[in-house]
C-alpha cells in the first residue's frame, strides 16, 4: 500500500530546528519521511538519523530519502542513547518528534488502528508484541477500566469494560468493527447521538496500552535531551492532551532555575536552568493547513533549546 503523509506543521517545525547545514539531526518518528526529507535536503556536511519502529515505515523512509545524507534505523525513539552510540555519534543538533498514529497506519485498514474500517484488533506500531486483540481479551475488568480512563479520558470506561468482559465470554473480541460496535453499546443512546465516534477515545486508550507510548515518550524525551549540544533545538509535536500535558511539564522543568519547594522564601538550591523555552505557547496549525490536513486539528507544536 502507498505511504501516504502530509507533514503536519511542516515549515514550523523547520524554522523551530533552526538548521545548520553542517549539523546533526535526529527524527524519531520518520513515519512518511515527510519532516525527514525536509530536514536533510537543507544539510550540506551535516547528517540526519530517522528512526521508526514500524517496518513499513523504515522501508518508504529509506526510499524517500535514497541521495541524502541521511541514515533511516528501525528502532523505537526511546532507544536514541544506544542508536547514537552504535553510530559513533555523541551529541545531535536538533531533534523532532511526530507523535501519535501515522497517516499510513491509519490508512492501512489491516493495521487494525481505525474503527472506520473492518480487520484485525492489532494497533501494534511496531508489528511486533502482543496485540489491542490480546489486551482486550485478557486483561480484568479493572485494568480495562483503568486503561480506558486514564489514556483515553473516557467517562464511561467502566461500563465499556463490563461489556467488554461480558462479551468475550460468548466470543472473542476480534476485529475493529466488533470493539467498536461494543463500545458504542455500552454507552446512554444520548452521549452515541452527540458523539459521532463514541469509538475514539477506546481505540486511542488500547494503542497506547499496546505500544507502551506514554512510557516511550517519557524515556524518549530524556535519552533526546541528554543528547543534544548546547544551542540545540528539541521540537515536539503531540496530538491529545495527555502527550502534550507530558511534554509541556518536561520542558518546563528542564527550562526552570529554581526548584526550592514553592513555600519557601529564598532560593538556596542555586538552580541552573537546563534549557530555555522558545514556545511559550505551543503553535497550531493555521486555516490553510487545517483545509489541507484535517489530521494537523489537534496537533501542537511545543519547542525547546538546551543551554
Amino acid at each position: 500500500m502507498e505511504f501516504s503523509h502530509i507533514p503536519v506543521l511542516l515549515s514550523q517545525c523547520l524554522d523551530g530546528l533552526a538548521i545548520d547545514p553542517a549539523g546533526i539531526y535526529l527524527d524519531g518518528t520518520a513515519g512518511g519521511a515527510g519532516h525527514s526529507k525536509e530536514i536533510a535536503k537543507r544539510l550540506t556536511t551535516g547528517r540526519l538519523i530517522s528512526l521508526d519502529q514500524d517496518p513499513d515505515a523504515v522501508a518508504t523512509a529509506a526510499a524517500r530519502l535514497k541521495g541524502l545524507p541521511a541514515q533511516v534505523v528501525q528502532a523505537n525513539f526511546r532507544e536514541t542513547a544506544r542508536v547514537l552510540d552504535e553510530l559513533e555519534i555523541p551529541f545531535i543538533n536538533g531533534a523532532l518528534l511526530d507523535l501519535g498514529v501515522s497517516s499510513h497506519q491509519l490508512d492501512d485498514a489491516e493495521r487494525g488502528f481505525s474503527y472506520h474500517a473492518d480487520a484485525p484488533l492489532d494497533m501494534r506500531m511496531s508489528q511486533q508484541g502482543p496485540t489491542a486483540a490480546d489486551l482486550v481479551n485478557t486483561l480484568d475488568r479493572e485494568e480495562l477500566t483503568r486503561i480506558l480512563r486514564d489514556y483515553g479520558e473516557e467517562p464511561y470506561a467502566w461500563q465499556i469494560a463490563g461489556k467488554i468482559v461480558k462479551a468475550r465470554e460468548e466470543t472473542p473480541i476480534l476485529t475493529t468493527l466488533q470493539f467498536a460496535d461494543l463500545i458504542a453499546s455500552a454507552m446512554p443512546p444520548a452521549e452515541r447521538r452527540k458523539n459521532k465516534n463514541p469509538a475514539r477515545r477506546s481505540f486511542q486508550a488500547v494503542r497506547i496500552a499496546v505500544n507502551g507510548e506514554l512510557d516511550a515518550l517519557n524515556e524518549g524525551m530524556e535519552a533526546i535531551f541528554s543528547r543534544l549540544a548546547p544551542g540545540g533545538r528539541f521540537c515536539i509535536i503531540t496530538f491529545h492532551s495527555l502527550e502534550d500535558r507530558l511534554v509541556k511539564q518536561k520542558f518546563r522543568r528542564w527550562a526552570q532555575r529554581c526548584t526550592c519547594p514553592p513555600e519557601q522564601p529564598i532560593c538556596t538550591c542555586g538552580g541552573i536552568p537546563k534549557a530555555k523555552l522558545i514556545t511559550r505557547k505551543p503553535i497550531e496549525a493555521d486555516a490553510g493547513e487545517l483545509e489541507e490536513n484535517r489530521r494537523s486539528r489537534s496537533a501542537k507544536l511545543r519547542v525547546l533549546e538546551k543551554l
